[in-house]
């Protein structure tokens, strides 16, 4: 594992740093808006008091914290692989190359000692998993990994109920930002109850300090956008109907559905649930800086 100077420096003077994601780069957000969209994510984990750490693996090395240049190879590379918990070792072993996901960022961050992970939305069950038995690796990987997890909800392509009755039975802690209706990522309100929820990034940082101090997981940090800035609605429930027969029509499976389904809504909406995923990343990193501060304010 190789920190980048900053990252290694803040954390070694017991700083504020938040852990993100690179496949939302990778694979998440169109070229060439993806490189202004990486710029604009770590810019807001500044603005809330913290020190910013995408995490990548490049040439069997897992970096922690990347550099403009590298940044731009993340952003440029057509054939960077998705890399979660199951595919780092390979990819460590062998020189390889990729965009870590939910599962394996939140890995690689907590053996770098960081706290905190800003994210968009979680992976989850997906539908028809009864059938299927398709179920994010997120979920596991988030029951066994210490940290706040800051997202807004899980992508409204997944079956929500399922995937909240999963993460109950696997004791992650999920709490509402001033809410206690569970986010939909592009919509406010998923249709979900919570049962707990926070009202400012202190309160966040004090959840986890005490599951910290009880047992191994995340707290999950469900983070919706506010409703003036959200998908329209009708349009929400248009294009995800669409991009879901899209995927069935095509017979995409497991980890490529995402991807597909995520590419079919940008251009189904003309850009407008882009938009929205650039948005709520930008609220959700802000917030992670806020409760990354307030957890390094707190006695250890």
């Amino acid at each position: 594992m190789r920190l980048s100077p900053e990252v290694a420096d803040a954390l070694a003077d017991a700083r504020p740093v938040v852990a993100l994601e690179s496949t939302l780069l990778a694979h998440g957000l169109p070229r060439p808006a993806n490189r202004a969209a990486a710029d604009q994510v770590e810019g807001a984990v500044r603005a809330g008091g913290a020190v910013p750490a995408t995490i990548a693996v490049l040439d069997g090395v897992a970096h922690v914290g990347l550099t403009p240049d590298e940044t731009d190879r993340v952003c440029a590379d057509p054939d960077l692989a998705k890399l979660g918990v199951r595919d780092l070792p390979v990819a460590l072993a062998l020189g390889g190359s990729g965009a870590t996901t939910v599962s394996s960022t939140a890995l690689l961050a907590a053996r770098a000692g960081i706290e905190v992970f800003a994210t968009g939305g979680l992976g989850g069950v997906h539908r028809q998993a009864a059938d299927t038995f398709d179920e994010s690796a997120d979920l596991t990987a988030l029951a066994r990994t210490s940290l706040v997890v800051v997202c807004a909800g899980v992508k409204s392509i997944l079956d929500v109920p399922a995937t909240l009755e999963r993460l109950e039975s696997l004791s992650v802690t999920v709490v509402g930002h001033r809410t206690r209706v569970f986010p939909g990522f592009y919509v406010a309100d998923s249709g979900s109850v919570l049962d707990w929820s926070v009202d400012d990034a202190e309160q966040a940082a004090a959840v986890f300090a005490a599951r910290r101090g009880l047992t191994p997981g995340a707290v999950v940090v469900a983070n919706p956008l506010p409703v003036a800035e959200q998908l329209d609605r009708e349009l929400h429930d248009r294009v995800i109907a669409g991009a879901l027969a899209a995927a069935e029509a095509a017979g995409v499976r497991g980890k490529e559905v995402t991807p597909f389904v995520l590419d079919h809504l940008h251009r189904a909406s003309e850009g407008a649930t882009l938009a929205v995923n650039v948005r709520l990343v930008l609220h959700n990193a802000e917030l992670a800086g806020r409760i990354a501060a307030a957890l390094a304010a707190l006695p250890r």
